[in-house]
């Protein structure tokens, strides 16, 4: 359980002695280790919307779930007229292992500048990051016309976080919106399309060619290939834009992607393993790259690879003793690291991160019987969590579109 890696002695006998936490500019962009053994994974910005509530699993963004977890302090860095020793208020509010916050009406437009901290423990040694909550109204982009692609593997195919997104999508306040895609499984509901595949990855999409597909035999072609002329196949988004979209290029596309690509990634061997996501980071940028050139107006969404379920038996209910659970949780935390390296601070490219990591809860997110695919509650926080980035786009937008 991910609760049972907090010290509870500390929970309670530490925060009183916690000092002033440093202010926003204090704290180095990069994240910091604390007595070279854990650091914080958490993105530049996370979204959230006015009147939903967003989580982040502490469990989630801790380096190593064999060195128990220190209370954790969410603390506005806006914040800076504190005398030595001064306790600054929390933002939002903790539970044991997780931090919550529903932003109210008067929080809409803001950009909140968070100094994450722990408390100082026996060595009298602290943990400090800093990230910045975006917070989108809850009207955010209502009277606009837009188009979503979503792509993705397994997580997609399932259907249920488009499913959940549609349904945020229809709330009142929201655009019109269309989604994208060739791909429209029997339990899809209106308007829900996609291009998710079990199994698939960065590289299936830019290369796998069938002539002839047979969905009813889980044999598909990537939409995005074509024959061309000479009878080659090739990557042709254009084609695609015209003849599967019925011309229309998207606003937004979603790339949820890595668990196929990193699976069987050593996991051991910290450098084979960076080597192998430099290969998926190659394949990524290519098809990246494809979606810029063929819609240069697009947003492209990375998701941060979600966490695996706490549950280790998952995996021997799966993969038996082939793919342990702690194989696969070294391979992600590095692969999330990663990501945020090679994919943050590129929002001047049109490429953004979303920490769909964070809010998804490897206890109550997942059966007990699977090990990465979530159940229900699980996929609704992967599309909340989308859904605050798509609010945050549509509000800066609108302001952009004022400032002309």
């Amino acid at each position: 359980m991910v609760g049972s890696f907090i010290r509870v002695g500390i929970l309670f006998s530490c925060v009183a002695s916690i000092a002033a936490a440093p202010t926003f500019a204090e704290v180095p962009r990069e994240v910091r280790r604390l007595q070279g053994k854990t650091k914080f994974e958490v993105p530049n910005k996370f979204y959230a919307v006015v009147g939903q509530e967003f989580r982040i699993n502490f469990a989630n963004i801790w380096e190593r779930e064999d060195v128990p977890l220190v209370p954790i302090h969410f603390r506005n860095g806006n914040k800076v007229d504190l005398k030595p020793g001064d306790m600054w208020p929390e933002y939002g509010s903790k539970e044991a292992a997780y931090w919550k916050h529903t932003p109210t009406p008067n929080e809409a437009g803001r950009i909140q500048r968070l100094v994450l901290c722990t408390a100082r423990d026996a060595d009298n040694a602290s943990d400090c990051d800093r990230t910045e909550l975006c917070i989108a109204p809850a009207d955010a982009g209502a009277g606009r016309d837009i188009a979503i692609l979503i792509v993705g593997d397994s997580l997609t195919h399932a259907t249920h976080y488009p499913n959940e997104w549609a349904r945020l999508l229809n709330q009142s306040g929201n655009p019109k919106w269309t989604m994208l895609g060739t791909h429209k499984p029997g339990n899809a509901t209106a308007g829900v399309a996609h291009e998710g595949y079990g199994g698939w990855r960065w590289q299936t999409f830019l290369e796998r060619y069938e002539p002839k597909p047979d969905p009813a035999k889980r044999v598909w072609s990537s939409p995005f290939v074509f024959a061309g002329a000479d009878g080659k196949p090739g990557l042709d988004l254009p084609r695609y834009f015209r003849e599967a979209c019925g011309g229309r290029k998207p606003d937004y596309v979603t790339f949820l992607l890595g668990i196929n690509d990193c699976f069987a990634a050593p996991a051991d061997d910290p450098a084979a393993l960076d080597k192998h996501i430099d290969g998926v980071f190659a394949n990524a940028e290519k098809l990246l790259g494809a979606f810029r050139e063929a819609a240069p107006e697009a947003k492209l969404a990375v998701c941060l690879t979600p966490p695996p379920n706490s549950r280790a038996e998952a995996f021997t209910a799966n993969y038996k003793d082939k793919y342990p659970r702690d194989g696969w949780l070294k391979i992600q935390r590095r692969l999330v690291e990663r990501q945020l390296e090679h994919f943050g601070d590129r929002e001047a490219e049109h490429i953004y991160v979303v920490p769909t990591n964070l809010d998804l809860d490897t206890v109550t997110g997942y059966p007990t019987d699977n090990a990465v695919h979530p159940n229900k509650d699980g996929y609704a926080r992967i599309a909340a969590s989308l859904h605050a980035w798509l609010k945050w786009q549509l509000y800066e937008e609108a302001l952009a579109e004022k400032r002309k």
